[in-house]
């Protein structure tokens, strides 16, 4: 494939399987957030402890996949249009530093603990990778420069993970484990950056600094796939093309787990290739479900077909106006209390009394939680509201 092939882009149909995508990922999010019980919920409802995997590992680096893809699909539309760079950059700067706020804002609310005001986390790490790619797609539209750029964020973040001795630990693998819990490069940073009070896990971040640089390899990988939606390729090529992409980064992402295993919380760069290639798979399949029959229907169609698919278009069209309030009702839930106990408390042991099996009463009341928030979200969906910052 040469570089012509993703430069001169063209200004594609909208691609519904991105919303489809996006809206599973943000539903499936809420679903593995707010369990009744998270410590009772089903096995693969949980994030791994530490090394491995579960589907619910895969649930962040498939959103920051998609926001790699939109960023070529927002930005490229405007570079179509000759926007002037400086102009785009400022955009993007503005929209990077109004997500971190936004993040930051949901995670202190209600406001009444901000002395352990946690500076990063989900919204700030997208805030970043955001900005980071966004950037590097203003700079250059070439694939082969980001191609180089994700192999020095994995290359070099397994580097500094590998050889650079630990303050108080030693070397990794001679000193100390390769993936210590607390006894790692990345962990250190955190607790070097940052008071205990302000970690999500006291002694370290799995949002933290130095995993950031992988973590834009993830957004790098969409970005990737974005350029190569946007070339002149037809629309079954595409989709081979990123389910062939997949197998190889699936593959690669194996065989580094054999030195460095897959693990979310440090976003390792085995986690980024093989967690990657799983969001591709789930692209293609996607644009294999909904954007293929699309290209032979009619558009009262093609209008039926999307309408079909409209409970999961709800999310995936206001993904991080979902994200926000599934954050602030369980912080409402957990704030309000009853005879001493929180709303969310009274809530939950109520359906756990009724309900003999704990783990199914975690997925049933986490089920209803979605229902709420889709409920919501959808009276902006049928107003054609949709929240961009």
């Amino acid at each position: 494939m040469t570089e012509q092939a993703l430069g001169d882009i063209q200004r594609p149909s909208r691609l519904l399987s991105i919303d489809l995508l996006r809206g599973l990922t943000i539903g499936f999010m809420i679903l593995v957030n707010d369990a009744g019980s998270e410590r009772d919920a089903y096995a693969p409802l949980q994030h791994a402890w530490w090394n491995g995997f579960t589907p619910t590992d895969l649930v962040f680096p498939t959103f920051l996949f998609l926001v790699g893809i939109t960023t070529v699909l927002s930005l490229g539309s405007r570079m179509d249009r000759n926007v002037p760079r400086m102009t785009l950059f400022w955009s993007v700067l503005r929209r990077a530093v109004l997500i971190y706020v936004v993040g930051i804002l949901a995670s202190t609310f209600p406001f009444t603990h901000l002395a352990g005001m946690r500076f990063v986390g989900v919204l700030p790490r997208i805030a970043l990778c955001y900005l980071i790619v966004g950037s590097l797609l203003l700079i250059s539209k070439s694939w082969k420069d980001k191609v180089v750029i994700l192999a020095a964020c994995l290359i070099g973040y397994w580097a500094l993970l590998r050889f650079v001795p630990v303050p108080g630990y030693g070397v990794p693998t001679h000193d100390v484990p390769l993936l210590d819990r607390d006894g790692n490069l990345a962990a250190w940073l955190d607790r070097w950056m940052f008071a205990p009070q302000h970690l999500y896990e006291r002694t370290r971040d799995p949002e933290g600094l130095l995993s950031t640089i992988p973590a834009v390899g993830t957004a790098l990988l969409g970005l990737l796939t974005g350029l190569f939606l946007r070339s002149q390729h037809a629309l079954r090529t595409k989709i081979m093309g990123i389910a062939g992409a997949a197998t190889v980064s699936i593959l690669l992402g194996l065989l580094w787990n054999i030195t460095l295993p897959i693990n979310k919380k440090m976003w390792t760069s085995s986690y980024v290739l093989f967690a990657g290639g799983l969001s591709m798979l789930l692209l293609a399949a996607c644009m294999t479900l909904i954007d293929i029959p699309a290209e032979r229907e009619s558009k009262l169609q093609r209008s039926a077909r999307s309408r079909f698919f409209t409970p999961f278009l709800v999310f995936g069209t206001n993904a991080i106006a979902a994200y926000v309030l599934a954050d602030l009702l369980e912080e409402i839930l957990s704030t309000i209390h009853i005879a001493g106990h929180s709303l969310h408390h009274v809530l939950w042991y109520a359906l756990r009394n009724a309900i003999p099996d704990i783990a199914f009463a975690s997925l049933l009341y986490a089920l209803a939680y979605v229902f709420v928030c889709w409920l919501i979200i959808y009276q902006l969906y049928r107003r054609k509201i949709f929240l961009k910052l």
